[in-house]
């Protein structure tokens, strides 16, 4: 699936583990729920994506862009995110333990009660972002940009 053009497309529930959707279209794709464990999504365009509930353990999304995506509840654990572009993403409740996300770009973005327990946040634009009830337990954030981030005393 290298570079294809799947925007717009109902994978909901799809089984893509290990997939290689290196630099694949998906703006406005509804993978609500799919199996993208291993897949390499490396530079692929998901622009308004619907990844809620996905499943997406180890996930290369490195230089990704997510801008608007819906990842509400979806499992990131592990996954790369270096450099991926999540403006104004939906990531409420998502699982982002040990996620690398250094680099990216998570402005506005909505974390609320989001887990980043031990991510790689090294200089990452947090700024206006919500982290309320977000777990940063452990988290690696040096050089993170947090001006406007709304915080709550756990951060």
């Amino acid at each position: 699936f290298h570079r294809a053009i799947l925007s717009g497309a109902n994978l909901s529930g799809a089984n893509l583990n290990g997939a290689n959707l290196n630099g694949a279209n998906l703006n406005g794709a509804n993978l609500n729920g799919a199996n993208l464990n291993g897949a390499n999504l490396e530079t692929a365009e998901l622009l308004e994506a619907n990844l809620e509930g996905a499943f997406l353990y180890g996930t290369n999304l490195s230089v990704a862009n997510l801008i608007g995506a819906n990842l509400i509840g979806a499992n990131l654990i592990g996954a790369n995110l270096y450099g991926a572009n999540l403006e104004e993403a939906n990531l409420r409740k998502a699982n982002l333990m040990g996620a690398k996300i250094s680099g990216a770009n998570l402005e506005r973005a909505d974390l609320e009660g989001a887990n980043l327990e031990r991510a790689k946040l090294l200089g990452a634009n947090l700024m206006e972002a919500n982290l309320i009830g977000a777990s940063l337990d452990k988290a690696f954030h040096m050089g993170a940009k947090l001006q406007g981030a709304k915080l709550d005393k756990k951060n």
